[in-house]
């Protein structure tokens, strides 16, 4: 908890980082694809650079602020683990959701595309699931044995993280709710169907509590050595 920061301005600091997180996701996904004329390995290479700039840019504004969680999954594990009072999570998811959909808003509006139009992006099947359960599963850890050995370094790491995870993983690594809500509303390249969604968060929250409960255990072993 930042106590020298407001709760209002705390959840405004979280809400415009999640908005330009999702343009920086969206709208390079959209000059990606445009520019690499059917490319999509150069399609993807330049949306996960931007993205995993963009990331560790605004977590090194908005840290200080708000924590810069930008992810419902982020905030709720905090408060599991007394890092961060409860009674503060509802307005923080709240304002990462309201945040990403601006944000796609947005990036579509940029580059000339509907506010918002549903996503006809199929990604579906146990290889994308699992993706998801491993990239959030990671990311979390990334945060938690980070944050404990060296808090400065995680925006480079969590931008690190991503920018690998965009890869390595079948999802391409969404890891975030209130993202994939958010990109469901684009029916560009970075778009997920709504259909998808729901499979997407759910295994998101699988990999999430995984997460939670490898590093209590983890982290209790390294106390006590």
């Amino acid at each position: 908890m930042l106590p020298q920061v407001t709760l209002g301005r705390r959840v405004a600091s979280e809400a415009l980082g999640t908005a330009l997180l999702l343009a920086a996701v969206v709208g390079s996904g959209i000059m990606g694809e445009k520019l690499a004329e059917g490319n999509g390995a150069l399609a993807l290479l330049a949306n996960t650079l931007a993205t995993g700039a963009a990331l560790v840019a605004l977590l090194l504004t908005f840290g200080p602020l708000s924590g810069a969680h930008f992810n419902p999954l982020v905030t709720l594990a905090a408060a599991a683990d007394r890092e961060f009072p409860w009674r503060e999570a509802p307005p923080y998811l709240a304002a990462q959701i309201a945040g990403a959909i601006a944000g796609v808003a947005s990036a579509n509006v940029m580059f000339g595309e509907p506010v918002f139009s549903l996503s006809r992006h199929a990604r579906e099947g146990p290889g994308p699931l699992l993706g998801e359960f491993v990239a959030t599963f990671g990311l979390l850890v990334v945060i938690r044995g980070c944050s404990r050995a060296r808090p400065a370094a995680v925006p480079f790491a969590v931008g690190a993280y991503i920018v690998a995870a965009y890869w390595f993983t079948s999802s391409t690594s969404f890891a975030n709710p209130a993202v994939t809500l958010a990109r469901s509303l684009s029916d560009t390249f970075t778009g997920i169907r709504p259909a998808d969604a729901p499979g997407f968060i759910a295994a998101q929250v699988a990999g999430a509590a995984a997460a939670a409960g490898f590093c209590r255990w983890l982290l209790a072993g390294k106390e006590k050595a």
